[in-house]
């Protein structure tokens, strides 16, 4: 009986090693930069280092697993329940390392200092980034969504998205506008989306012609801006009027007429589900005007 009974609790601690195996089982994972790491199965404390990253968790329902953040991630409003790890570019990697973490996921702007750091401190750490087309915003929503183990969530927000960009038909446009959309302005130099980037694709989407489209990059003359006086110019909100009251953008056509269409930070300049309220939103504006 004693023997039995020894024999039972032999494979009793087997299955439970199995069992503890397959929980903390761990896969090969190519990130967008070619590093691969070796990542959790099922990550249960994730700190996420990118404001887009940081919003497609809470879009797959994956919130709790959070246990970081950065100050810039700022939607949706309950993040601010989540402890931020400081900014991006004076992440303090000590705090980090402090809520002991089991995968970290970035984003492009990440000082390679701090990968390393991580990387060297033994923390799975994987980067997502934000590409040059719209398209990419699917990819990267399925890429998070095998990262933290909700797969089937990152298929069916995918598919819903998918269909809102469908009901685009509905909203037909007279003619193109022409769109200018504003990065930065001013002494410091003018910045807007070029035709290389996933805004530009926003833009086109939403039915309005980028007058930037034949740049590449983010620099754009004051000289083009003025010649080629957009119908509609694009600013986040808290620009809005800063930029309608400067000279000499005042005397823009978009400005005269009331198209400085100010949108929320974060629909536009981040690759993430609210690209298509954006895009709609746009629609809708340019279709009335």
């Amino acid at each position: 009986m004693k023997r039995y009974l020894l024999l039972l609790a032999a494979c009793l601690l087997v299955i439970v090693g199995c069992h503890r195996q397959k929980q903390s089982g761990t896969f090969q994972y190519t990130d967008d930069y070619g590093t691969s790491v070796s990542v959790p199965q099922s990550p249960q404390r994730i700190v996420s280092m990118s404001p887009a990253v940081t919003e497609i968790i809470f879009a797959l329902g994956a919130e709790d697993l959070l246990v970081g953040r950065t100050d810039f991630c700022s939607y949706p409003p309950q993040v601010s329940e989540i402890e931020s790890m400081g900014g991006i570019s004076n992440l303090n990697i000590e705090k980090i390392l402090s809520v002991n973490p089991d995968l970290v996921i970035s984003g492009s702007m990440i000082p390679q200092k701090s990968v390393q750091h991580l990387a060297n401190m033994g923390v799975p750490m994987v980067c997502v980034i934000e590409k040059n087309s719209f398209d990419s915003l699917y990819s990267n929503i399925q890429k998070i969504g095998q990262l933290v183990n909700h797969s089937l969530a990152a298929d069916s927000l995918v598919t819903l998205l998918q269909q809102r960009m469908a009901s685009l038909d509905t909203l037909p446009l007279p003619y193109r506008p022409s769109v200018y959309y504003l990065v930065g302005f001013g002494a410091g130099g003018n910045f807007t989306a070029g035709g290389d980037t996933f805004i530009n694709d926003i833009i086109t989407m939403a039915g309005g012609e980028n007058i930037a489209s034949d740049v590449k990059g983010w620099n754009y003359s004051l000289e083009a801006l003025m010649e080629k006086d957009p119908d509609f110019v694009i600013v986040r909100r808290e620009d809005s009027a800063l930029f309608s009251q400067t000279k000499p953008y005042n005397q823009l056509s978009a400005v005269k007429k009331h198209h400085v269409i100010g949108i929320e930070s974060g629909t536009i300049d981040l690759q993430v589900p609210r690209n298509i309220d954006c895009i709609l939103t746009l629609r809708k504006i340019f279709s009335e005007r």
